[in-house]
């Protein structure tokens, strides 16, 4: 396991740190953890510890939720389960495509913006998919909080942790 869920103090959902920040949280006494992970790791002075899975901060983080998720590539991978939404390949390296080119009047957000992998992305060029005879086989939409962090928590394998804490 690779990244640990980080609740807030009052156990709402803050983010998926990596666990080498989970550790540092950790020996830091700024989270406690509420579950333990089946991987361990081994210290400078030699002893185990065991990563966490499910971790709680000690004081309370005010947070601020937005109308809607910011638009950034990350979220547009996320958002497209990873894929490529032209060929439907799950490519290594992925990039952003405006379905409407930015040339043409098209906006960059989640209602224009797709993943596509490189030849996909070469093969449209600066044209709409319908010219290119290219077709989505995702729709571009803007998720809510809650549609987006299913999709994340889906991506990384957390439901069943999820399912089991039920959450």
């Amino acid at each position: 396991m690779r990244h640990c869920i980080l609740l807030n103090a009052d156990y709402t959902f803050l983010n998926l740190v990596n666990w080498k920040r989970a550790v540092c949280l950790l020996t830091k006494g700024k989270v406690e953890v509420i579950k333990d992970s089946d991987s361990a790791v081994r210290v400078a002075s030699g002893v185990e510890m065991r990563i966490p899975a499910v971790m709680r901060l000690v004081k309370l983080i005010r947070t601020i939720y937005r109308a809607g998720v910011a638009f950034t590539k990350r979220n547009v991978l996320v958002r497209d389960g990873l894929r490529c939404a032209y060929c439907g390949g799950q490519k290594e390296r992925l990039s952003i495509d405006h379905i409407v080119p930015k040339s043409r009047g098209g906006k960059t957000n989640f209602e224009n913006c797709v993943a596509a992998c490189r030849s996909c992305n070469l093969k449209k060029g600066g044209r709409t998919p319908n010219e290119a005879a290219m077709y989505l086989k995702v729709k571009a939409f803007q998720p809510t909080i809650s549609e987006f962090l299913r999709m994340k928590f889906q991506n990384s394998g957390f439901s069943d942790l999820l399912a089991e804490l039920s959450v």
